[in-house]
């Protein structure tokens, strides 16, 4: 079964999400601008979320993570909960 690990920062507009992933390809460290500016209790870790499987997460975001390239900051990707930067950090099929 396909895993995946990855890190995510959730924030509450699109354009918050568009400026950080700006910031972010521009050489910013991902996980202090998850620590710095992301809602979800994640950020904590630097928006780590660990190893899960498909079904695990919401369909949206699911999505992403299980098709989306490895190592490359995606999004903004909206859900019910907000918008995120998604980084998968790894993934096995």
């Amino acid at each position: 079964m396909a895993r995946a690990s990855a890190r995510h920062i959730l924030v509450a507009t699109k354009e918050a999400c568009e400026e950080l992933k700006t910031k972010i390809e521009g050489g910013e460290d991902f996980a202090a601008c998850a620590k710095q500016h992301s809602t979800c209790p994640s950020g904590r870790d630097g928006g780590s979320l660990g190893e899960f499987g498909p079904g695990q997460m919401v369909k949206e975001f699911d999505t992403v993570v299980f098709s989306g390239e490895v190592g490359k900051v995606l999004g903004p990707v909206q859900t019910q909960f907000g918008y995120h930067l998604i980084e998968v950090t790894k993934r096995t099929e």
